[in-house]
C-alpha cells in the first residue's frame, strides 16, 4: 500500500512537472526558452554541521523597527535560542531571546525543526555577532542591521531558484553591499519535492543570514496537489515567514513594513485580491496609514506583472485581473514603484497608469531573472510599446539606493559570462516631492 502511494505521488508530481514545462498550468502560455545553467543541489556540510542539533538554512527579516527574526533549522530538537551581542563591544555581556519552534509535513516529507526567534531592540546600521541554540553553536555568525536614516541600498531578485545562474547573481549581490533585500516570489522552485527547499535555505544562507531578506510568494511556491496535499503555500508559510501581524494582516502571503524612510507592501498575486477580498482591504487600510512625511517613498512588490511586453504570461488572470482591481489603489496613494516577477527577464516601464504614461503613476521593473532552471523569456512584443524603456532577456539583478527623500538610483546588473555588467540606470524622484502629483 505504501509503495502504491509513492507511486502515485510520483505519477502526480511528474504530471504537474510537465504541465509547468509546457506552460498549461494554471493557464500559462508556452513560450521557447533558451538553455538554462545547470541545477545545483547544496547538501548539508560536515563538521559541526553534521550534528543533528547544529544550525542550518539560516536567514534573517526585519520586524518592526528595531527588531529581527532569525530563523533555522536543525535535524532533531534543539531550544531555540538565539545569543547575540554588538560587535563593537564583543566583550561586553550579550543578550539572549527564545522562540519558537515548528515544522510541518508534506505527504511523506516530514521538515526540520523549524526556529523563529525574534531579538531586539536593536541599534540601526550596526553588526551583531550571534550563535544560535543552547547551548550555542559552535560557529558564529554575524547581521548587520538596516540604517533607521536615508541613504539605503536595497538589493532586488525575483524567481532565484538554484542553478548555477542563481550562484553567479547571488556572488553579484554579496559583492554590492546592500542592506536589505526584496525578492518579489518564486524562491526555491521545489516545485512540491521538499528537499530542494532545504537545498535552497543552504544556498542562500550565507547572504540571507547577515542581511535581512523580505520576500513574498510566486506560482512555484503554491505546491497545491490535489487529494495528495490539498493546502497551499505549506512550505513557503512554515520557512519563510514575515512580519504580517505586525502590519495588521491577516496572513503571511501579504504585508508591510518601513525601512529608512520607505514603506514596502509585498502583496499576493495568488491569494485573493479582489475589491471584497481580505488582501485589498488590507492594503486599503495600510496605504491610508501611510506618513508621507516619516516615509516619502512607497514600494510595492508582486509577482505577476501588471505591464508586460513579453510574449510569456501574457493574459494571466493573476496579473490581469490584480491590475484591475489594485492599480486605482496603488495609483491614488502615489506609489512610486511596483517591483514583480514571474516574467523571466528584465523589463522597465516609464510611470504608467491604465496603459498610459503618467507622471503621477508607478515604475513598474520586471526582475523575474535571478536564475531560475526554466531559462529565460526571450521573445517580446515587437514593436516595442512606447511605455516600455527598456527589455532585455538576461539574467541578473537590480539595485535601488533611495539617496534621500526626494532621490533614488536604480541600477540593473546583467550577469554576463559571470560578470556584473551594469545595463539600464535611472534616476527617480519620489511622487510625495512633485507639487503636480499631491493627494
Amino acid at each position: 500500500m505504501r509503495a502504491g502511494r509513492i507511486s502515485l505521488l510520483f505519477l502526480i508530481l511528474g504530471l504537474m512537472s510537465l504541465s509547468f514545462d509546457l506552460g498549461f498550468f494554471a493557464g500559462v502560455h508556452s513560450y521557447n526558452r533558451p538553455p538554462p545553467r545547470k541545477t545545483i543541489s547544496v547538501q548539508q556540510s560536515g563538521g559541526d554541521a553534521a550534528s543533528k542539533t547544529s544550525p542550518q538554512q539560516v536567514r534573517i527579516s526585519q520586524v518592526g523597527q528595531d527588531k529581527m527574526r532569525i530563523s533555522w533549522i536543525t535535524d532533531s530538537s534543539t531550544p531555540a535560542k538565539v545569543v547575540y551581542v554588538p560587535w563593537i563591544s564583543p566583550g561586553s555581556n550579550a543578550s539572549s531571546a527564545s522562540g519558537t519552534t515548528s515544522s510541518y509535513r508534506y505527504s511523506l516529507y516530514q521538515s526540520g525543526e523549524i526556529h523563529d526567534v525574534l531579538i531586539g531592540p536593536l541599534n540601526p546600521n550596526t553588526v551583531y555577532y550571534y550563535r544560535l541554540g543552547d547551548p550555542p553553536s559552535v560557529k558564529q555568525y554575524t547581521l548587520k542591521t538596516p540604517p533607521q536614516l536615508f541613504p539605503i541600498k536595497f538589493a532586488v531578485i525575483g524567481d532565484l531558484g538554484q542553478t548555477e545562474w542563481t550562484n553567479s547573481t547571488l556572488q553579484h549581490i554579496e559583492k554590492s553591499n546592500y542592506d536589505m533585500l526584496l525578492l518579489p516570489g518564486d524562491l526555491s522552485y521545489a516545485d512540491f519535492i521538499q528537499t530542494k527547499w532545504d537545498s535552497f535555505g543552504r544556498l542562500v544562507e550565507p547572504l540571507a543570514s547577515q542581511r535581512p531578506w523580505m520576500v513574498t510568494q510566486g506560482n512555484h511556491e503554491v505546491e497545491k496537489i490535489p487529494i495528495v496535499h490539498p493546502h497551499s503555500f505549506t512550505a513557503y508559510i512554515a520557512r519563510w515567514r514575515m512580519p504580517y501581524e505586525e502590519s495588521g494582516s491577516d496572513s503571511n502571503l501579504y504585508y508591510s513594513f518601513d525601512v529608512a524612510g520607505i514603506h514596502v507592501c509585498m502583496l499576493g498575486s495568488y491569494t485573493d485580491f479582489n475589491p471584497n477580498s481580505a488582501q485589498y482591504k488590507w492594503l486599503e487600510m495600510d496605504l491610508k496609514k501611510i506618513d508621507r512625511g516619516r516615509t516619502p517613498w512607497i514600494v510595492v512588490t508582486i509577482h505577476a506583472p501588471w505591464y508586460s511586453s513579453n510574449t510569456a504570461h501574457q493574459g494571466e488572470s493573476e496579473s490581469v485581473a490584480m491590475k484591475a482591481a489594485m492599480e486605482d489603489l496603488v495609483y491614488r496613494s502615489r506609489v512610486d514603484i511596483v517591483f514583480a516577477g514571474h516574467v523571466h527577464a528584465y523589463e522597465r516601464f516609464t510611470r504608467v497608469y491604465k496603459d498610459k504614461a503618467d507622471n503621477c503613476g508607478p515604475v513598474h521593473i520586471t526582475i523575474g531573472d535571478g536564475g531560475n532552471r526554466e531559462g529565460l523569456a526571450s521573445k517580446y512584443i515587437d514593436p516595442k510599446p512606447e511605455i516600455s524603456i527598456f527589455r532585455e532577456a538576461s539574467f541578473g539583478h537590480g539595485q535601488l539606493e533611495v539617496v534621500n527623500g526626494t532621490h533614488a538610483l536604480w541600477t540593473w546588473h546583467r550577469n554576463d559570462d559571470d560578470e556584473r555588467v551594469v545595463s539600464d540606470t535611472m534616476w527617480l524622484i519620489s511622487l510625495s516631492s512633485d507639487p503636480a502629483c499631491k493627494v
